[in-house]
């Protein structure tokens, strides 16, 4: 189904079936963050982007790619917001999904990320695969450990770190990815080696628990790669 943007421009929704077409209606800044009421069709609710300068009040805009929030506290603003969109990119065009993570849920909350599609990497010197950290994740409970993988995903400056997915191509017990936090800048397709703390049982309020996480981690080695097709 083919639908028409605001300069008049095409777009075929199947290119991009993820995609939300949303309407400022109101525009405040912080230091760190852009914060919207969005009106969709007949839901009004708020989103928030690492500061923007350009956003206009008024104007049509889409994103496709967003963790959902809910009871989120903005010490800026003095509010809490009962539910809060934090959003990893915005435009004034409609676009196709870029990697094949975008046509997958979008709700950073999730932990794993679609589905292994990758052949099975060696550890780098020193390191563990992601198979052999699930696998024996109580060992690995509160030590530093270095592993590498493809990024699938990746969301900035969301509670004031970059989140990551990597998969390595192992897997134990159906546990194929990794969920990293880090001050690292990277991009879907690089391969990254990344050395970081193991943190079980993670609960950063909200509703987002994550069974096991690399926390804080340091970016090591970053390879550009071709993107997902």
């Amino acid at each position: 189904m083919a639908c028409e943007s605001e300069s008049g421009k095409s777009f075929n929704r199947a290119d991009n079936p993820n995609l939300r077409k949303v309407v400022v209606k109101e525009v405040v800044q912080t230091s760190s963050y852009t914060y919207l009421k969005i009106k969709e069709e007949g839901d009004v609710y708020w989103g928030a982007i690492p500061r923007r300068d350009d956003l206009v009040e008024g104007n049509t805009y889409y994103f496709d790619s967003f963790m959902e929030m809910e009871n989120f506290p903005s010490k800026e603003l003095d509010k809490t917001f009962d539910k809060i969109y934090f959003i990893q990119g915005i435009s004034d065009e409609p676009f196709s999904a870029k990697t094949s993570s975008s046509g997958q849920n979008q709700q950073m909350g999730k932990s794993k990320v679609g589905s292994m599609e990758f052949e099975p990497m060696d550890a780098v010197e020193g390191g563990i695969t992601i198979a052999e950290l699930f696998a024996n994740k109580e060992k690995y409970e509160g030590k530093i450990i270095i592993l590498r993988g493809h990024v699938v995903k990746y969301s900035e400056a969301i509670m004031n770190k970059n989140w990551a997915h990597i998969q390595d191509g192992t897997e134990s017990d159906g546990n194929f990815d990794l969920t990293i936090t880090t001050l690292g800048e990277v991009e879907v397709g690089d391969i990254t080696t990344f050395e970081g703390k193991v943190i079980l049982n993670k609960d950063f309020g909200y509703g987002y628990k994550y069974d096991v996480l690399l926390e804080d981690a340091e970016l090591v080695e970053i390879e550009k790669a071709t993107k997902l097709q």
